[in-house]
């Protein structure tokens, strides 16, 4: 089974020397170079995450999906995830399906419900309605792909689509993936519309997440689907560098400041630090060490979970960006290929 390997991003604004934020368009430059050495090294797809937060600014994905589109060849782009409860599922479309006029079959999205509820007053949303917002969003997003003209009804919208066209529209569908933080209700949803299932996992163990996988194939085979069709990506934290004591210490002292400095950006109240460093260890969902060590996990969660794909966040915290560009080339260069030849 091939196991494709990458990276992703909410952006990473850099520190100054007395430790305040450095400017948010840098973070945005940055993201673009990582994408172009992602694609040097080897790697299969650069995923564009969304936040609205001064310390993690990719606010707009589809933006950065497809200004990464016109400067790569090869690498698998997408969205992971576009907060679709608060956005619009057809404009989401049109901005992805420029981006796969640029980079034909290279142009996949992540539609989730989002982590937090900030980006409802941002525009003028009520929380309340974020379940059927999505919901409703969602249908519409895989509505549209399908669909060049579509008339369309749903709760989030006043008014329903008559005959609309819908363009540009890209080759081939695009592939939509549900983004789950690994609730049950996912799995079903998932299973219901027939889309592949993308995990984002921050904590856990190996052995929980291959029960979660097996519910999701279990309950796609019950309804018969065809059994190729029920795909797995995994988004995870990790780093690699040059050996393994120096990367797990370098990844925990940025992410746990990642942590806090979310924390306070949403208003809620610090998270706690200790424990975090066992996610850390071989038993854990954080894959942060030497080359060596981080593919020998990414192997022993596939063996468990038979993901298709696997995709890391390294830049957190305020890491320095060429202490990122070096993970990532880590990963391309002595991750990848270790993986690659174990499974073939």
């Amino acid at each position: 089974m091939t196991l494709e390997l990458g990276v992703y991003s909410f952006g990473n604004t850099p520190r100054t020397p007395d430790g305040g934020f450095g400017l948010t368009a840098q973070a945005v430059r940055h993201v673009l170079e990582a994408v172009r050495l992602a694609e040097e090294v080897g790697l299969d797809f650069f995923g564009f995450g969304e936040h609205h937060t001064r310390s993690m600014p990719l606010s707009s994905p589809t933006s950065l999906v497809t200004a990464a589109a016109a400067s790569t060849q090869r690498i698998k782009l997408g969205t992971t995830v576009t907060v679709l409860s608060t956005d619009e599922p057809l404009r989401v479309f049109q901005q992805l399906a420029t981006a796969a006029a640029i980079a034909p079959g290279r142009i996949e999205a992540v539609a989730g419900r989002g982590s937090s509820t900030i980006t409802f007053p941002i525009f003028d949303l009520d929380e309340r309605d974020y379940d059927v917002l999505y919901a409703s969003k969602l249908e519409l997003l895989l509505a549209v792909n399908e669909h060049e003209r579509l008339s369309w009804s749903g709760p989030h919208r006043r008014r329903p689509l008559q005959d609309a066209l819908i363009v540009p529209r890209p080759e081939q569908p695009l592939r939509i993936w549900l983004g789950s933080g690994g609730s049950p209700e996912s799995v079903g949803r998932a299973v219901e519309l027939g889309v592949p299932l993308f995990l984002g996992i921050l904590g856990g163990t190996p052995q929980h997440w291959a029960q979660y996988g097996r519910a999701y194939r279990d309950a796609w085979a019950q309804v018969g689907h065809p059994a190729d069709g029920a795909d797995i990506a995994v988004a995870v934290h990790g780093f690699v560098g040059g050996d393994d004591h120096t990367a797990k210490a370098t990844y925990l002292e940025h992410e746990l400041r990642m942590f806090a400095t979310g924390a306070a950006e949403m208003g809620r109240p610090p998270m706690a630090a200790p424990g975090r460093e066992s996610q850390l260890a071989p038993g854990g969902m954080v894959f942060a060490g030497g080359a060596d060590e981080v593919a020998d996990r990414i192997l022993h969660l596939h063996s468990l979970l038979g993901h298709t794909r696997q995709i890391l966040q390294m830049d957190v915290g305020g890491m320095p960006h060429a202490t990122y560009l070096r993970a990532i080339e880590l990963l391309g260069t002595r991750v990848l290929p270790q993986v690659r030849k174990e499974l073939s």
